[in-house]
């Protein structure tokens, strides 16, 4: 009988030991999610932002323990607007090149800083056509080889693929103030863009279109970061202004937050504050995206191979 009371007792010791041990975790959940709050992230539609915005909501929920609303937004003003009415805190890469200042001086954004990540948008030709023709790529040359780029859509000029409606693009003035025997020709979708170049590739026909990084193509065609037509080096950084005559800027890219997020002492805003990485680390999660993975999948992965760098940028 006292060694079945002594289990008892035993067991009920267990239990009541387990129970403050859930208790505690609970109150440490629940302390570490109050500390940390709840907040928007803006989800815009390309792969390499989400790469990098679900890594940070990941980090936040898991290792901050907060709340993280994932809002999907256009780019530019819409989002800048939901940051203005509270509903989006971060927008984790900006291509906006300062489009967003009013809303800066308004009090509703804050600048962060650049998130590590340069985006470079240029015309590119097929890789092939750089083995074929070596001099291609310098701009000056671009009508020698006009003829080549002709379609059944171009005017009996070359075609000349541009960004869809809505991306940066000085496509027409390039071909203006350079005197070149182009036709701009608007693709509707970067997945068209995209279309353009493989098949040009595979078939060993000429193509020259836009195109920008990060992005995991250049991870599929890596000769394409070798076919970039370099124009003279830029002189504008408003698109509204420049010449044509020139190349498109290289851009870094930057975090913003709302000033709600920045001022009140989260860890969430240290996380934000922090975060910096490289095209090649957004690149790499990109394309386990686009290879199928979940895009929490995805961003685990990374993050559970670079704990150290996620210790710095949570300061933990």
């Amino acid at each position: 009988m006292r060694l079945k009371h002594g289990r008892k007792i035993a067991l009920a010791s267990s239990v009541l030991a387990f129970s403050l041990v859930l208790t505690a975790c609970s109150s440490k959940s629940e302390e570490a999610s109050a500390d940390c709050g709840t907040w928007g992230i803006a989800m815009h539609a390309w792969n390499g932002y989400t790469a990098s915005a679900q890594v940070v909501a990941e980090i936040a929920k898991k290792e901050l323990g907060c709340t993280i609303n994932q809002t999907t937004l256009e780019e530019a003003g819409v989002t800048y607007d939901a940051m203005e009415a509270g509903t989006v805190d971060v927008v984790i890469e900006d291509w906006g090149g300062g489009r967003w200042q009013e809303w800066v001086d308004r009090g509703a954004i804050v600048e962060v800083g650049p998130n590590g990540n340069i985006g470079r948008i240029g015309m590119y030709v097929a890789p092939w056509m750089v083995e074929k023709y070596p001099d291609i790529t310098d701009s000056k040359n671009l009508n020698k080889y006009a003829d080549l780029f002709k379609t059944a859509d171009s005017g009996g000029k070359g075609a000349w693929y541009e960004g869809p409606p809505g991306y940066t693009t000085i496509g027409e003035k390039m071909i203006s103030a350079n005197k070149l025997n182009f036709k701009a020709i608007s693709t509707g979708s970067e997945a068209a863009l995209i279309e353009v170049l493989t098949k040009a590739e595979a078939n060993k026909t000429p193509a020259i279109a836009y195109f920008y990084e990060p992005q995991t193509f250049f991870v599929k065609m890596p000769g394409l970061l070798k076919s970039r037509v370099n124009f003279p080096a830029n002189d504008w950084a408003d698109a509204a202004k420049a010449s044509g005559l020139t190349d498109y800027p290289e851009t870094v890219l930057v975090k913003l937050a709302s000033k709600k997020l920045m001022d009140s002492g989260s860890p969430f805003a240290t996380l934000v504050q922090n975060f910096k990485w490289t095209n090649d680390d957004q690149n790499s999660v990109a394309a386990d995206i686009e290879g199928g993975m979940k895009p929490e999948e995805a961003a685990q992965k990374w993050i559970d191979a670079h704990a150290d760098q996620v210790k710095a940028w949570t300061g933990k």
